[in-house]
C-alpha cells in the first residue's frame, strides 16, 4: 500500500520558519553574554526587521516579549552601572542578577 503525501500548505512553511526564527533569536539572546550584548542586539535588529511579517498574535508576543526584555534588560544594567564605579562586589552581584 502507497502511503499518500500531503504537500505542505505554503502557511506551514512559513510558520515552521518562524519557529525557527523565534528560537534562534531566544539562543541569541541565550549567548549575548558571550559577545558582550552583540547577540542580543542582531536578535532586536531582527525582531524589529520582522515584526511587520508576522501572520498571528503567538508570534506578536514573543517577538515583543524579546524586545522589552532587551530593553528593560538594559535600562537596569544602566541603573545599576553606578555600582561598578563605587563597590566591585555590589556591581558585580546586581549585574548576575539582571542577567539571570
Amino acid at each position: 500500500m502507497n502511503p499518500v503525501t500531503v504537500p505542505d500548505h505554503p502557511a506551514a512553511g512559513q510558520r515552521s520558519n518562524l519557529v525557527l526564527l523565534t528560537h534562534l533569536m531566544y539562543g541569541l539572546h541565550t549567548l549575548s553574554f558571550f559577545s558582550a550584548g552583540v547577540f542580543s542586539v542582531v536578535a532586536l535588529i531582527l525582531n524589529y526587521v520582522k515584526r511587520n511579517e508576522l501572520p498571528d498574535d503567538f508570534f506578536r508576543s514573543h517577538f515583543r516579549w524579546q524586545a522589552r526584555s532587551f530593553w528593560f534588560t538594559l535600562l537596569w544594567l544602566l541603573l545599576t552601572l553606578p555600582l561598578w564605579a563605587f563597590f566591585v562586589f555590589p556591581g558585580w552581584v546586581a549585574w548576575t542578577v539582571v542577567g539571570l
